[in-house]
Parts: C-alpha cells; sequence; structure tokens
C-alpha cells in the first residue's frame, strides 16, 4: 500500500534534500509513496486537517510551533500519524518529543541510509529508536517509580476521555463535549482500551471504581 509522507522544516536545503532521498529511495524500489513538504507550522496544520498522511517528518524548530505541545496538537488533528523527529539538537532532547507521543528521533547530521532506516522502521515496526535514544529510555524508566494507578499510562487527554466515559457519556457525546470528531474518539477509545488491556465499557468502570477507593 502506498503511503503519503510530509517533510516539515522552514530550511529549504533540509526540506527539499530530505524529499529527494526518500523520493530517489523508493523509485528504485518501485513503491509510487507520496512525498511532499512544508515550510511552516501553520501551514503543515492546515494540510494535516484537510489530507490524511502516514508519516510526519518534523523539525522541533518549526517557527509558530508551540514546541514540545505540538506533538499533542498534531495528534489531535490525526491521531494514527505517526511522527519522526528531525533535528539538529541531541538524543537527550530528542527523547522528550517521544515521550511526548513521537514515534522516533533522528539527528541532522545522520547518513542517507539513516533516514531511509528510519522511516522504513516506523512503516515495518511503527517506531524508530537508535541505540543511544534506548538507553535513554532504559535510564529514564529505571529512574521512575512504579505506577501508583493503572490510568498513568494514559496522556492527558486519554485520561479525559476516560473521565468522561466513566461518567456514561457515549463516544457521540464526547465528541460534542470535547468538540472532536466521533472518529477521533472512537480511535482515542480503542487506544485507552489497549493500553489499559480491557475489553468493555464495563471493565473500564471497574478499574475507575478501583482508581477511585485507591
Amino acid at each position: 500500500m502506498n503511503k503519503k509522507i510530509i517533510i516539515a522544516d522552514n530550511h529549504f536545503v533540509v526540506r527539499i534534500g530530505a524529499t529527494l532521498i526518500l523520493k530517489s529511495y523508493y523509485k528504485k524500489m518501485h513503491q509510487d509513496h507520496i512525498i511532499c513538504n512544508t515550510p511552516s507550522y501553520s501551514e503543515l496544520t492546515n494540510r494535516l486537517l484537510k489530507e490524511k498522511f502516514d508519516l510526519l517528518i518534523l523539525d522541533m524548530n518549526m517557527p509558530g510551533s508551540p514546541s514540545l505541545k505540538m506533538i499533542k496538537e498534531l495528534k489531535e488533528i490525526q491521531p494514527e500519524l505517526k511522527i519522526l523527529i528531525f533535528s539538529i539538537y541531541g538524543n537527550d532532547i530528542g527523547l522528550q518529543y517521544i515521550i511526548e507521543g513521537a514515534e522516533g528521533y533522528l539527528n541532522k547530521s545522520s547518513e542517507e541510509d539513516k533516514i531511509i532506516e528510519a522511516v522504513e522502521s516506523i512503516f515495518e515496526v511503527g517506531k524508530y529508536y537508535s541505540i543511544d535514544i534506548v538507553d535513554l529510555l532504559v535510564a529514564s524508566m529505571q529512574k521512575k517509580t512504579v505506577l501508583s494507578s493503572p490510568i498513568d499510562v494514559l496522556s492527558e487527554r486519554e485520561k479525559e476521555i476516560f473521565d468522561l466515559f466513566l461518567e456514561g457519556y457515549g463516544n457521540l457525546e464526547v465528541s460534542n463535549i470535547l468538540n472532536l470528531h466521533k472518529s477521533t474518539i472512537n480511535t482515542y477509545k480503542i487506544r485507552i482500551f489497549k493500553k489499559l488491556n480491557i475489553k468493555t465499557i464495563a471493565d473500564l468502570i471497574r478499574i475507575g471504581d478501583k482508581n477511585k477507593k485507591n
């Protein structure tokens, strides 16, 4: 199946260079992936509202962007969008964006084959972590205490939707309350069920009641 990739970077050379690298590679592989680019955050959000993309290659320094908060913002527009951070900053900064929900981080000094490797990894397994990022993730996890509640695995938006389900609201009502598409709420519901390892609203209520008692 053909994929749609969008590269968001305000530097012309980086934006066009990455586009050409990927187009050349997929042409050799006889794959007709659609690869486009955008120079600004406002144009990026507008395009995401109009078009569905499989992968976003994103510079964390896009003018007008809310920095770390942009991962959550972009995922709210397209929950299934995979995001690969592409930046000049070190792995420690990249890790912060992964914790926020990005699927991978790649330094702009990386060779051509690493760019292709990162993109292919996200398409194949859903994420791309370099060895250095994995080491940082492990160190970060070792510093964390045991989760005080099962719902601590949920993002802030997921917790918000969890609470609304707990109050008895259905998908349509939640979508109206949060001003999000019903399909978006359903995607969040699937994600919440998967993270909590549950199958029904009854299971969700059970976890919610147990959490209140604790």
